[in-house]
């Protein structure tokens, strides 16, 4: 009985920190070494990070990415391995290079280049046509890179046909709600259609925008998850592979028969013979535990790990909240202390002579809750100072917006201040359905350098608080019970300027997310004055939203790279 060992380096990868992705390269194979591994797979573009967008047009990138390939090969002793980097062959691929003893014996370039959604490689990449085959003592492995395994003709069924008993797809793959689940179906699919077991391994981490799950996976040929790695975790993640048991099942098959039997081998078909023996072992590695997660512990792991990277790569240490006692940045201050701890989030109270009591006292015993610092800066005597400074200039007008708007700005003054001063950055709060029909300040509460919320919608936002506190209590109770309101005039209410928060986002859902029409919308049951209401703040407001600060991404269709509207558009589907 052959059993193949194939561990899947599950890694945090920095974009264009080539030296540093490098070290955690050669680490996780000494680590491999000692289980006597036999492959060691990592994800797509690890050595130069992903995506790594307009630094693949610097030439100096390209060849440093190239050095590495070369560096990490002879770490490559007595176990193959396969890494994700850039290939220079006229032009630049996105490849896999396949390393043993100190050697690149095979590379293989993606097939599929995504051009949707936040994806952009045929902007930057040719697209390969060879299809890879590693051999090791007559069993045969295919390579395949993210897009590739999500088509069902090809590579992966050449593959099987060719007789592959074992694929391995290299992957970055960011994370969105319902993604994980969407993902490990195809792959059962794929595995239990040809008969080949499926080691998927999947980036880790934030970058900008962008969180990466993990969640690699290895799919035995019945379709059964034989391991699995964590959500959002470093891992490396290690798989006893029956090669001799794929081997008979794939004889036994009369259709995988009857395909190999009418098969001719294509041109691009490359078959790279590899000499090395697969060790024998003496102990079989544990089965991982596998338990589902509800799609809410997801979420909020994602926006952690959002935090944490964006905040630690680009070399920050500290951040600042506005905190108004409110859910938003109740659970912005929440997230920010699990993800970088409670000694590097700030909190600042601005009270005005709209501020509640309440909103005061919620403020601070969230903070005290959570143990982190805060600093109270009235805004009373400020706001009416610039009043009196317009007075001349307003004089005979009524009291509007305007005069609401500049209390945000004056908070969000005082909250660039505390950043210029101390060097901490500051997190904004507003979310996606606030960002969706405008409901926010330019210059105001909109400022920041890193938008936690962005594309968590109202109605989630409460989902979210609420399992938070069911790990431990952090934000009151209060918080969450009570009307959600900017605090900027007497008496003020979000619902009572737009609508109730579970009618706004089922619509936000419907038209932004899903690009349903309008009149489809209605015919599901909306009344058509709130979604006329709705459609024309969100699309008259696109200016404002390519204004705010970059935020993570949890949805299939973020505003940003997901959704690309032109400001300036006379279109109107009302």
């Amino acid at each position: 009985m052959k059993k193949l060992r194939v561990a899947l380096g599950q890694l945090n990868m920095t974009v264009g920190d080539i030296e540093g992705n490098t070290k955690k390269i050669i680490s996780a194979i000494r680590e491999a070494k000692l289980y006597e591994c036999d492959i060691i797979a990592f994800p797509e573009l690890a050595v130069t990070g992903y995506p790594p967008e307009d630094l693949l047009l610097k030439p100096s990138f390209i060849n440093r990415n190239l050095q590495a390939i070369n560096r990490i090969a002879q770490a490559s002793e007595n176990i193959i391995t396969v890494v994700g980097f850039v290939d220079k062959v006229e032009d630049i691929y996105n490849a896999a290079a396949v390393l043993l003893n100190g050697k690149i014996i095979a590379k293989y370039h993606k097939n599929f280049l995504p051009n949707y959604g936040v994806f952009d490689e045929v902007r930057y990449f040719q697209k390969g046509n060879e299809i890879t085959l590693l051999n090791i003592e007559g069993y045969k492995i295919g390579l395949s890179i993210c897009e590739d395994i999500w088509y069902p003709e090809n590579p992966i069924n050449i593959q099987a046909i060719e007789g592959a008993e074992l694929i391995i797809n290299i992957n970055a793959s960011p994370y969105h709600i319902g993604k994980i689940k969407y993902r490990e179906d195809m792959l059962k699919v794929r595995a239990r259609d040809n008969l080949v077991s499926i080691a998927y391994i999947n980036l880790v981490g934030g970058q900008d925008e962008l969180v990466f799950d993990g969640n690699s996976i290895v799919v035995g040929p019945d379709g059964s998850i034989l391991t699995k790695g964590s959500s959002f975790e470093e891992e490396l993640i290690l798989c006893d592979i029956d090669l001799d048991a794929i081997f008979r099942e794939q004889l036994k098959d009369n259709r995988l028969r009857n395909l190999r039997a009418m098969y001719k081998r294509e041109e691009r078909v490359q078959e790279v013979f590899i000499d090395y023996k697969i060790k024998d072992k003496f102990e079989t590695i544990p089965q991982k535990t596998i338990l589902d997660r509800p799609e809410t512990e997801d979420i909020y792991k994602a926006l952690v790990t959002g935090v944490r990277d964006y905040i630690r790569k680009n070399g920050f240490e500290k951040v600042v909240i506005g905190l108004s006692g409110g859910i938003d940045s109740s659970l912005t201050a929440t997230i920010a202390v699990d993800a970088l701890g409670k000694e590097n989030v700030k909190g600042v109270l601005m009270p005005s002579q709209y501020t509640s009591k309440e909103s005061i006292e919620d403020a601070l015993e969230l903070a005290k809750n959570l143990g982190i610092e805060t600093f109270t800066i009235p805004i009373k005597d400020i706001f009416e100072r610039y009043i009196n400074e317009l007075n001349p200039v307003f004089e005979g007008l009524e009291s509007d917006i305007t005069e609401e708007n500049l209390q945000a700005r004056i908070r969000g003054n005082l909250l660039m201040a505390l950043s210029n001063k101390f060097g901490w950055i500051v997190l904004a709060t507003g979310n996606k359905s606030e960002m969706s029909v405008g409901y926010a300040t330019l210059y105001g509460d909109m400022v920041g350098g890193f938008a936690v919320l962005k594309d968590v919608l109202k109605t989630k936002v409460y989902e979210l608080a609420e399992y938070r506190n069911s790990i431990s209590p952090v934000i009151p109770e209060r918080v969450i019970e009570k009307p959600p309101s900017a605090e900027l005039r007497p008496n003020q209410k979000d619902e009572d300027e737009l609508l109730p928060y579970i009618i706004l986002d089922e619509i936000i859902k419907l038209y932004v997310e899903e690009d349903m029409p309008v009149q489809d919308i209605i015919k599901m049951g909306f009344d058509r004055h709130s979604v006329e209401k709705v459609i024309r703040l969100i699309d008259r407001n696109e200016y404002k939203r390519r204004q705010a600060p970059i935020g993570i991404r949890i949805t299939h269709r973020a505003f940003g790279k997901d959704r690309r509207m032109p400001i300036t558009n006379k279109f109107r589907e009302l």
